[in-house]
């Protein structure tokens, strides 16, 4: 008597090999055998006609925060993910003494776009060492599976103190002891080490972060605490300004750790052609034997401007200082008056915005949103070619879409992976052996991303719906953001579908498989907002073999854990049972 079967289902199993028709039965929360499954089961899904494959293994979330105080690690379970990856970027809640709680909620809030006084409200405080957080973490129930890293931000203020967040440059003595600290982490169950290096990156308070100019001697020293430990990944984002100098430090880390790396890899309309400089570092890097990977996303990464978010083209605008404290309905009504209208619009932006106003001169990159997301829209049909069309100013077709469905209209502006107005560029960075499916971002920039359904997109977009371009191979895509992913990590207990490894398992509808247009909830603590994004299709998400979600709904299973450390491969005997 089998705990669960799933019949007849196409099985895509996630190595990669070509799908094939079977049954998946699974006992306890290992799968006990594929392929034609005769005798009872407990209970029995029906997949004819479906998909079987494994639950998404998610490397880049931000979920920090919310693996304390939420059991569901929505949106990502929802959309399919059975294991996500918290820590990256280099912030995070640990380890932290009181006195920096407020420092490291500035930094998530700036980094991440999490909204502080949710932070406040949420976050526990019931630890100090990342031990501890782990602990907290661990008490708390979860739908899906749960791993932490160890954020060089957190670290670094930990150690130093305000010196560490104003970066100031570590003492020989403050550097050994981060690398005691990584490795007594690792140790205790941290999946591995991030930092972020990026002058994007800044506090609430518009301060660069405090590990981004950390100096060759302290990285050296963290990546000795990972040897001394001998397990966990590194996570780099850069903005790789000097080359040869960062690639050079990357590719020595790894060597001084005995670990492998992956690096965020975007391409960036400001240095457009700089992710192949990347790539072919790379690929010869690789080539030599360095463990590196890049991390990449396979669409834009996408802003969200509405009225109801955190980023619009006219929020720099001095008139718009009146109304932005406004509830929405208050804010609607200011905006359709004829008078105000034609007074914002005829403003120029004040200077203190330079990200906004850098995005409300693109209104070329600027798309209306239908029944869904277009993720590689016609350039001929951004608001800019639209305008030009009926020659009036874009600013006033993008002042009026911003105002419809009552002020909750989103537009799309992909901010990255778009120079050239299509995924092309995309479809070389995803077919690259040595890139990973990544960059989701899940639970973080509330306000203005949407980007955790990536997992999905791959499969609607570049495996069915892609007219601009070619298709990508079901199986291998499914392989990139479960098995490839699982094993970047050290997962190798999971991401594919075989005797003896975790009963984690999406059953999907493909013809029906669509995402919804992402929307705005106030669902975080203080009532804080967060985009959100569902799909139909999703027929069941399975985590160590219960029911999680069935047809988008939440049963009342909550099975995951945290993951503490590198998890091996099953026994043989186990996968041959």
């Amino acid at each position: 008597m089998y705990d669960l079967i799933i019949r007849g289902g196409t099985i895509v199993d996630g190595s990669g090999t070509a799908p094939y028709l079977g049954d998946v039965a699974i006992q306890r929360d290992r799968i006990v055998a594929v392929g034609e499954v005769t005798g009872p089961a407990k209970r029995e899904i029906d997949a004819r006609g479906k998909l079987v494959t494994p639950g998404w293994v998610d490397i880049h979330t931000h979920y920090d925060g919310q693996i304390t105080w939420a059991s569901r690690m929505d949106p990502s379970s929802t959309l399919g993910a059975t294991t996500v990856v918290v820590g990256n970027c280099g912030v995070g809640f640990a380890p932290v003494r009181p006195q920096d709680h407020d420092t490291l909620i500035r930094l998530m809030e700036g980094v991440e776009d999490i909204p502080g006084a949710a932070l406040h409200e949420g976050l526990s405080w019931q630890w100090e060492s990342f031990s501890e957080y782990m602990d907290a973490v661990d008490k708390l129930p979860h739908d899906i599976d749960v791993a932490v890293q160890v954020p060089h931000g957190a670290l670094r203020v930990y150690v130093m103190g305000g010196r560490g967040a104003n970066r100031d440059p570590a003492t020989p003595e403050e550097n050994e002891e981060m690398r005691r600290l990584t490795a007594e982490a690792i140790r205790a169950g941290a999946l591995g080490f991030s930092t972020t290096r990026t002058m994007v990156h800044r506090t609430a308070d518009g301060d660069l972060t405090p590990t981004v100019r950390a100096a060759r001697e302290e990285m050296e020293a963290i990546a000795r605490g990972i040897a001394d430990a001998g397990s966990g990944v590194l996570q780099w984002v850069s903005d790789f300004q000097e080359m040869d100098e960062e690639f050079s430090l990357v590719r020595d880390l790894t060597k001084i750790a005995g670990q492998p790396l992956s690096f965020s890899m975007v391409q960036a309309d400001v240095v457009p052609n700089q992710w192949r400089e990347l790539t072919q570092r790379l690929d010869a890097s690789v080539a030599e034997g360095y463990p590196l990977k890049a991390q990449i996303a396979g669409r834009p990464v996408g802003l969200m401007l509405g009225l109801q978010g955190s980023v619009h083209p006219f929020i720099s605008r001095p008139s718009y200082r009146e109304i932005a404290d406004l509830p929405l309905d208050q804010k609607v009504a200011r905006m359709r008056d004829p008078e105000f209208r034609a007074r914002l619009i005829a403003e120029a932006p004040m200077k203190d915005h330079p990200f906004v106003n850098s995005v409300a001169g693109a209104q070329h990159k600027m798309f209306r949103i239908g029944t869904r997301v277009d993720y590689e829209p016609d350039p001929t049909t951004s608001l800019a070619a639209e305008a030009e069309r009926l020659g009036v100013h874009p600013d006033e077709l993008v002042y009026d879409a911003l105002l419809e469905d009552e002020g909750r209209a989103f537009l799309f502006f992909p901010m990255h992976n778009y120079v050239e107005g299509n995924l092309d560029n995309v479809h070389a960075m995803i077919t690259n052996p040595n890139t990973l499916s990544g960059l989701s971002d899940g639970g973080a920039h509330v306000g203005a991303i949407c980007d955790v359904s990536l997992p999905t997109f791959m499969l609607t977009h570049w495996c069915r719906d892609r007219t601009r371009g070619p298709l990508l191979d079901l199986a291998d895509t499914v392989k990139q953001q479960t098995r490839d992913t699982a094993l970047a990590v050290g997962l190798e207990d999971r991401g594919l579908l075989a005797p003896g490894y975790l009963a984690d398992v999406n059953v999907i509808d493909f013809d029906q498989l669509e995402l919804g247009k992402p929307y705005m909830v106030y669902d975080l603590p203080t009532g804080a907002r967060r985009l959100m994004q569902k799909a139909t299709g999703y027929v069941a998400t399975i985590k160590s073999g219960q029911v999680i979600y069935q047809e988008g709904e939440p049963t009342d299973a909550l099975p995951g854990k945290l993951i503490r450390g590198r998890q091996p491969a099953p026994a043989p005997e186990a996968a041959a049972t």
